[in-house]
């Protein structure tokens, strides 16, 4: 037997006219309208003759997909008049667009929802920063729950110009909500994604105030809490830029003096260790932002780090001493 497929006979004459619930009324000429196969060969239907029957035993009334499928419904609409059955609305979204509005790409962008969790990402950040793309609330406030989207959304409300997927945006957005968990939560978050390699929960728990406010994403507790865990290596050129101005020999004394001090005085309130330091500076005719900087890249390795006293308290008064005179020594003009 010859084999054969079968193809939608379309009427080339005439016109095929739609209702989108985003754009109103849709006219496509049929001579634009290929003679889709709607069987192959070996008998296996296509994807657009599988995609009408299948929604259609479904009950399904509203199809919302990507303003890309808008050439295909008169296909879907002749289908469907064929078969006698009443077509579902057809509601088309605008295409997801990267900053410079070039069109998201598989091959380019993370796509996969896996990308984004392995990455840190929280699931209810994700599904809010969604839901902005090409919707808002019709409030100022940009951050909402999943039950209050189901609540409020209306398809109608959808713009159908190109939304950004803005990754800056979503790292702010995913911050915030980072922020409203509990440290007892957050540590659960890290714990069980992988996020916490070498932690256990409880001393999650005691560290989290130190980096909550400073996460973006779960994966950059690791990095921004290893100086806990192990020496760093000092930013010295950060250090070189930041103090540019300063002595280096008045900076390496009084890094000496405020390790000794914050040995000695570990017991001491926070405030009382900083009004100590601030003299410090002041004895050594420095400012006080020069010393803390020092500080903060001794004990922390970076210029930019949480908080310096509570950070000086995680690592210990010893060890964070020890790192602040090696950092002096490094100062300490040679001869």
């Amino acid at each position: 037997t010859e084999t054969h497929v079968v193809r939608l006979a379309v009427d080339k004459a005439g016109e095929t006219r739609f209702h989108d619930l985003l754009r109103g009324d849709i006219v496509i000429p049929n001579e634009a309208v290929d003679d889709q196969v709607l069987l192959k060969s070996d008998g296996m239907p296509t994807y657009h003759l599988a995609n009408v029957v299948d929604d259609h035993l479904m009950g399904v009334s509203i199809i919302m997909r990507a303003e890309e499928w808008i050439p295909s419904v008169p296909k879907h609409v002749m289908l469907y008049a064929a078969f006698g059955w009443e077509p579902p609305v057809y509601a088309h979204v605008p295409l997801l667009r990267n900053a410079d509005k070039s069109k998201i790409s598989k091959r380019k962008n993370p796509t996969s929802l896996l990308w984004y969790r392995e990455h840190g990402y929280l699931p209810e950040a994700l599904i809010n920063f969604l839901g902005l793309q090409g919707w808002s609330i019709k409030s100022d406030d940009e951050e909402f729950s999943l039950d209050e989207f189901v609540a409020k959304f209306d398809p109608a409300d959808i713009s159908v110009g190109g939304p950004v997927f803005d990754m800056t945006k979503l790292d702010w957005l995913n911050g915030e909500k980072i922020r409203k968990l509990s440290a007892e939560q957050l540590a659960t978050r890290l714990a069980s994604g992988g996020f916490a390699e070498g932690w256990s929960e409880a001393q999650l728990a005691e560290v989290l105030p130190l980096f909550q406010e400073r996460l973006k994403r779960l994966d950059e507790f690791l990095p921004q809490s290893a100086y806990l865990r192990a020496r760093p290596e000092p930013d010295y050129e950060g250090l070189a830029k930041k103090t540019k101005k300063a002595d280096p020999g008045a900076l390496a004394a009084a890094l000496l003096e405020s390790a000794a001090l914050l040995e000695a005085r570990s017991e001491a309130s926070e405030d009382e260790r900083e009004q100590a330091l601030r003299a410090i500076a002041e004895t050594h005719e420095l400012k006080v932002g020069a010393l803390f900087m020092g500080l903060r890249v001794a004990v922390t390795g970076a210029t930019a780090s949480p908080p310096l006293l509570p950070s000086v308290d995680a690592v210990g008064a010893v060890e964070s001493a020890e790192r602040i005179r090696a950092v002096a020594g490094q100062l300490t003009p040679a001869g």
